[in-house]
């Protein structure tokens, strides 16, 4: 199994841009694991300008299927006094296969103070929690620790803490990115089971500049109100180990089933 630190130090330059691949490990089907080429495109993104603030917002559109070989290209929109836009291209021979536009801010003084709601009651695995490590049909996932709960949870929810199994040496923005699409779409519980799914575009919005948490652990929920006629609307969210809320998601995803 490639980690995702392997596979980004395997980026090669190019003019404009970087080649690499994805690694077969990551797949999730035909096409990458939506995670890893968003991960992808931001380290691509964090390189192409110096000094840039930390990540604060990403809005990513999952184009085309990728594998294999794939280029990486980051061209900045603008960079102002206090934030920066940076596009990035993932492409592989099928073509263009995901476009995503981050902004980089850092943090600045003000009046506002606000925040509404908590983590939800599920506590982190503790040392001697048995915990699993993804799904043997599901190649992406064998690169994570998982925990699901699996009791009391509304018809169209998910809850899981999710940490990467190999993250030493990573950008911790790039391992939250690389995680925080690690669950299933929520219409799926409709379905009673898998069916053919695609993910295509998708909302991430940091609350904080420098997340942090303990043990690589991070609580993952995904819930969905809207599905019908192939198309589910879901929000997503992200805690960490001490309840502190980390990122707030909206996604689209079709179900072809």
């Amino acid at each position: 199994m490639t980690s995702l630190k392997a596979a980004l130090d395997a980026l090669e330059p190019i003019d404009g841009g970087w080649r690499g691949s994805i690694p077969d490990g990551w797949l999730q089907g035909r096409t990458a694991y939506g995670g890893l080429s968003t991960a992808l495109a931001l380290h691509a993104a964090q390189h192409s300008d110096a000094d840039l603030p930390p990540l604060r917002s990403a809005q990513v559109a999952f184009i085309g299927p990728l594998s294999g070989d794939v280029t990486i290209r980051a061209t900045r929109l603008r960079r102002g006094r206090n934030a920066a836009w940076v596009q990035a291209d993932v492409a592989s021979e099928a073509g263009l296969g995901l476009r995503a536009t981050f902004v980089f801010m850092g943090a600045v003084a003000s009046a506002v103070d606000h925040q509404v709601g908590a983590a939800p009651d599920f506590p982190p695995p503790a040392p001697d929690t048995k915990i699993y490590n993804g799904f043997p049909g599901v190649s992406f996932t064998r690169n994570f620790d998982l925990l699901d709960r699996r009791d009391e949870l509304g018809p169209t929810e998910w809850l899981r803490w999710v940490r990467l199994s190999d993250r030493d040496g990573l950008d911790r923005m790039v391992e939250l990115v690389a995680i925080a699409d690690c669950l299933p779409p929520a219409a799926l519980k409709l379905v009673g089971g898998p069916a053919p799914v695609s993910s295509m575009t998708w909302q991430l919005n940091l609350l904080g500049p420098a997340p942090v948490t303990t043990d690589g652990w991070w609580l993952l929920r995904a819930a969905t109100d809207y599905a019908k006629d192939g198309s589910s609307s879901q929000t997503m969210a992200i805690w960490n180990t001490d309840g502190t809320p980390i990122a707030e998601q909206i996604q689209s995803v079709a179900i072809f089933a």
